[in-house]
């Protein structure tokens, strides 16, 4: 049990910032649970001491069950306090855990379950049942630790002033595996090495300029992991993780008001609703400093009834993905001021420039693997192609996958790269500036003394994009999504650009029928709430109007068909990035 440990490697403990952040702000609430009494929302507040003693007492208690340093460890934890101590006294001890989105379905899960061989588990006691139901595809879990129930909270708190000392792991060890959504494709375990967790805590920090001292709401459960190595408080929202879509945005501005809070992440979907149910209740959220939008791309409509709503607050929609993050960021204002009327023209959805860093490619489209990079041919600015990423947070593998793996990631052979669509982050125009940092060098974790070089991988992201001339990258759409028609290639987010100014369109789908490069391309519509065609009448009226929109561009002139679909497949992570295979495949006919 346990995986292969590098002995060549500097020394890398992702665990380490929890009790950094322990010792420089103890008393400091690290999570903030809510919880109903009466009819009242109350919080429970654990300090970042005692969630450090917690996480040492948990660390305890695994080992004492047999879990230890390479252990792969299943986590069936509901998002809260068992959650964040568990993953951190996993990292301690040197074990990974194995995180699987709750929403992928029951077929999905017990794959990505029977793939990973989990050596133990760790899950709330439902869960542990369900591993009992379906036993064979927990086969490999030898070890089981039940929490989320009264007997675990006193195993915690009869350690008392616990203490365990981490790991020597290396920067290049298994610290986690993270599963993919399967936007495009069945879920793959990506293989996080403790190094790269260190790298996006850098970058992310660096860039958004976060200091230690704030709250935050993160509205995907994987985001509040990066909440104690930023020094913030954690507030746990009152939402269902498998189905975030279903939030209640009430619940969500109550606890926003109720907390001050200043950070929050979450996708395009739930900041539609939230903003939904302000302008309605004429509500303001003036704590606001910092959103972060992604997962899909950002309307920039939402962008602007957002800065209405949280007028103290800057927007940013930072672009990566499960495989590599962050890669590059945009600002809302940047957004509204400079790149919003070039993708109502159709030219795609402007991601920013590249994080410190961070290095992308734009090469020809190529459907199978590319061994090396000398085997890619780059192009120009302006040109639409494949999008490559390297940088130090950039995964290696997809765990037990070897096709999809060498499918996925390019070997850099280290000869001279073509500065033809190529761009290198540029560090001293992208740090924060003096004036963002309070100037207290004793709130800082030392995160900059640990930089490994960059990747000599390679991530074919699986979008199309581009650069432009001022070095921003620009966004066009999924790969496995573009349409081949005999007149050309056709992008999604180019197209639907066009068809989602219709005041009457919620969102768009540009599917191909038949097969490339002979599809006939078919825009699939999702009307607004309310704007369902009463009668055939009605539809031919509102397909006239789209005809004629689709007319005005030289993108979209060749569309003839248009059909309507009352709610669009999503996927499960961020209920907001449309499965358009899955349309194609339902109006193939």
């Amino acid at each position: 049990m346990g995986e292969s440990v590098s002995n060549n490697s500097p020394v890398s403990n992702v665990a380490r910032f929890l009790p950094e952040a322990a010792a420089r702000q103890p008393d400091f609430p690290a999570l903030r649970l809510p919880s109903r009494r009466g009819g009242a929302l109350v919080y429970d507040t654990l300090t970042f001491a005692e969630l450090e003693t917690a996480a040492c007492a948990a660390a305890r208690i695994f080992t004492q069950k047999d879990i230890r340093r390479g252990s792969r460890v299943l986590l069936m934890v509901k998002p809260g306090r068992d959650l964040i101590l568990s993953v951190f006294a996993l990292f301690k001890m040197g074990a990974a855990p194995v995180v699987i989105d709750p929403g992928m379905g029951r077929k999905h899960f017990l794959s990505c379950v029977r793939r990973t061989r989990p050596d133990a588990m760790v899950g709330i006691p439902l869960a542990q049942f369900l591993s009992r139901v379906f036993r064979k595809d927990f086969k490999s879990v030898k070890v089981r630790v039940t929490v989320g129930n009264k007997g675990f909270a006193k195993q915690i708190a009869a350690l008392g002033k616990a203490t365990f000392e981490p790991a020597q792991t290396t920067a290049d060890e298994l610290a986690a595996i993270l599963f993919t959504s399967g936007s495009t494709g069945p879920p793959k375990g990506v293989r996080y090495e403790h190094g790269m967790f260190e790298a996006q805590v850098r970058m992310i920090r660096a860039h958004y300029g976060i200091e230690p001292g704030g709250v935050d709401l993160p509205m995907l459960p994987v985001f509040a992991l990066f909440n104690p190595a930023l020094g913030l408080t954690t507030i746990v929202p009152e939402m269902n993780p498998s189905k975030p879509a279903t939030v209640d945005p009430a619940k969500i501005v109550q606890a926003i008001h109720q907390n001050e809070v200043t950070n929050s992440f979450g996708s395009p979907v739930l900041w539609n609703r939230i903003a939904t149910h302000c302008e309605a209740e004429g509500v303001l959220l003036p704590s606001l400093k910092c959103i972060l939008m992604a997962g899909a791309a950002v309307p920039p409509s939402l962008i602007r009834r957002m800065k209405q709503l949280a007028p103290n607050c800057e927007i940013h929609t930072p672009y990566g993905a499960t495989e590599v993050l962050p890669v590059a960021s945009n600002s809302g204002a940047q957004i509204l001021n400079e790149t919003l009327e070039l993708t109502e023209q159709g030219r795609g959805v402007c991601v920013g420039e590249l994080l410190p860093e961070v290095q992308a490619q734009i090469i020809a489209i190529h459907d199978g693997p590319i061994a090396t990079l000398a085997d890619a041919q780059p192009l120009p600015a302006g040109e639409i192609g494949e999008i490559l990423v390297t940088g130090p947070s950039v995964t290696k593998a997809y765990d037990g996958l070897a096709a999809a793996t060498a499918a996925a990631k390019i070997a850099d052979d280290g000869g001279q790269k073509s500065e033809i669509g190529f761009r290198k982050s540029d560090d001293s125009n992208q740090r924060i500036k003096p004036s963002q940092s309070s100037g207290d060098s004793d709130l800082r974790s030392p995160i900059s003394d640990l930089r490994p070089p960059i990747s000599a991988i390679w991530h074919r992201m699986g979008d199309l994009g581009y650069f432009d001339e001022q070095g921003r990258l620009w966004f066009c759409g999924r790969m496995a999504e573009r349409v081949e028609t005999p007149q050309g290639l056709m992008f999604t987010e180019c197209v639907e650009a066009i068809f989602n100014q219709h005041p009457s369109v919620f969102r768009s789908a540009l599917i191909g029928r038949g097969e490339r490069p002979n599809q006939t391309p078919c825009v699939i519509i999702e009307p607004q709430p309310g704007e369902w065609p009463a009668d055939p009448a009605a539809e031919k009226a509102f397909v006239d109007e789209l005809l004629r929109l689709a007319a005005s561009s030289e993108l979209t002139r060749g569309i003839t068909e248009i059909r309507f679909k009352q709610q669009f497949p999503v996927d499960v992570r961020h209920n907001a990035k449309i499965h358009r295979l899955d349309l194609a495949r339902e109006f193939a006919g």
